[in-house]
């Protein structure tokens, strides 16, 4: 059986013993039936990974003993911040996913014109909790040791103030250019609209704001399709990616 991955909030050290959270233990004992004795890998967002194994397990919790630390899987040396139009449904939790086993370092939500899904107070923090769970998912099953952040939803206009990036782009299908330049940047903030994209307007302030225009060809794609598409590109360009040249 493929040695499990898991994530725990709590710190790792060589040596330790620990009792997993309710989640991972549940997962362990009841879904993959593991036992005493039985191996497994622990991270905690740090950038190490511990080998484990399990000193006890019944239905409610595992507990487990820490052994040695190795090195976690290399982050990918462009820092990518999505900004994204929040999404309906499953269409969100597909995003948050893939982006994050394409190597994306901080996502943001966006509250957009054509945004349909608005979320207010507590309703909004169970979403972002939510959308964190599914980042610390993917990280177990693609192997990365660094936790991406998942910031609160907010306004575009505020977004567009504080996206940082040392290369910027807002992805439309209006567009005409593809991301060129011979300088390899270190971090990009890129932006992709909701359903139906951004309007007029919110191309123009991007592009007041420093991003400059990309499209990524003839065809219009979907919401779900469009970042992942750009996030693949950008890593093949100047990430971690593999490219076919």
């Amino acid at each position: 059986m493929r040695v499990p991955r898991i994530f725990t909030r709590q710190p790792l050290s060589a040596g330790a013993e620990l009792t997993l959270e309710s989640s991972p233990s549940q997962h362990l004992a009841r879904v993959l039936r593991m036992v005493e004795g039985d191996a497994l890998r622990l991270f905690d967002g740090s950038g190490a990974e511990y080998c484990a194994s399990i000193v006890s397990a019944d239905k409610r919790q595992v507990t487990v003993a820490v052994l040695e630390s190795e090195p976690g899987l290399a982050e990918s040396p462009l820092r990518i911040h999505l900004g994204i139009g929040i999404s309906r449904g499953e269409r969100m939790d597909w995003v948050v996913q893939k982006a994050t086993e394409l190597g994306v370092a901080e996502i943001s939500p966006l509250y957009t014109g054509r945004t349909a899904v608005r979320l207010r107070g507590e309703r909004e923090e169970r979403k972002r909790q939510h959308w964190e769970q599914v980042i610390v998912s993917a990280c177990e099953q693609c192997g990365r040791s660094i936790i991406p952040d998942v910031h609160e939803p907010m306004a575009l206009s505020q977004w567009l103030q504080h996206a940082a990036g040392e290369r910027r782009f807002v992805l439309h299908h209006r567009a005409t250019a593809a991301p060129a330049g011979a300088q390899l940047p270190v971090s990009i903030s890129l932006l992709v609209g909701p359903e139906g994209g951004l309007d007029e307007a919110e191309i123009g302030a991007a592009e007041t704001a420093g991003f400059e225009s990309l499209a990524l060809g003839p065809r219009v794609l979907r919401t779900e399709t469009a970042p992942l598409a750009a996030l693949a590109i950008l890593q093949a360009r100047w990430g971690d990616m593999g490219s076919l040249e």
